[in-house]
């Protein structure tokens, strides 16, 4: 069963109950980026909201393309439910009232169910995109809070933390990079090519991943740092955002302190 015989099942078998108020596709299939690696994401509008009820007719519903081998039901936050069937669909789905519907935007929604007119109700135009000022702010006081943790690798012996030390490292430049490109429209996690330019995406593959050994790490992380640390001053200071000197220069105090690194910036 292809993706729009899954929808349309989906749709069908949830189109009789008068709880629902509406049905909606988003994700990439919402706003019409969908490929055929893509999940199925809905959205679900009931007065009852995320209830055991609304989340059994849902699993009803999913059951009918297929056998549910994986089934996440409000654990990761109250109101979304996660299922993979055995083909290895994907399918997401968020309950909300009506009156919780005030961060959609109907671009990234499309109408499956809608039997109040909620579609036209909600708000026009492209969402905002980018991360706000507190946001960044975070990302740069975080990378420096991870890199300096560094000092901890050294003093325990925790060289496969260290590890994962340097692979956070890495996401927070990728989320800086993206935040470079300021693409109009994100996506979700899976999509990073199309948010990355050519440059930027062959200079994160040219940052080897750490060994568990000291040295390793101190290479790694201060060529992770060479690779953040200026393009984050560059935007921080386009934006008016206050760069925290105070943070980074008792972070490399300490790193050279305890490790005898050298400032390579």
């Amino acid at each position: 069963m292809d993706h729009q015989a899954q929808i349309a099942t989906i749709t069908e078998a949830l189109s009789g109950d008068d709880r629902i108020r509406g049905l909606f596709l988003s994700g990439s299939h919402g706003n019409g980026r969908a490929d055929a690696w893509s999940d199925l994401d809905f959205l679900m509008v009931s007065p009852e909201g995320a209830s055991d009820a609304m989340a059994e007719v849902f699993r009803e519903a999913v059951s009918a393309c297929g056998e549910i081998v994986m089934w996440r039901d409000r654990i990761v936050r109250p109101a979304l439910i996660n299922a993979i069937t055995a083909d290895w669909t994907r399918f997401d789905l968020v309950i909300l009232k009506p009156d919780q519907l005030g961060g959609q935007r109907q671009e990234a929604l499309a109408p499956l169910i809608d039997r109040d007119g909620i579609h036209g109700t909600l708000a026009a135009g492209p969402a905002p995109q980018g991360m706000s000022a507190p946001r960044l702010a975070y990302l740069i006081d975080e990378f420096i809070r991870v890199l300096g943790l560094l000092h901890l690798v050294a003093g325990r012996q925790e060289y496969l933390n260290g590890v994962t030390g340097w692979f956070l490292l890495r996401g927070m430049l990728i989320d800086l990079m993206i935040e470079e490109t300021a693409a109009p429209e994100r996506g979700g996690a899976l999509h990073v090519n199309r948010l990355l330019s050519e440059a930027q995406q062959a200079e994160v593959a040219e940052l080897d991943p750490p060994q568990p050994e000291m040295a390793s790490l101190v290479m790694a992380h201060m060529a992770m740092a060479q690779a953040f640390l200026p393009r984050a001053r560059a935007l921080a200071e386009a934006r008016g955002i206050h760069w925290p000197e105070a943070f980074e220069d008792a972070t490399w105090a300490l790193l050279e302190r305890e490790l005898s690194v050298q400032r390579p910036l």
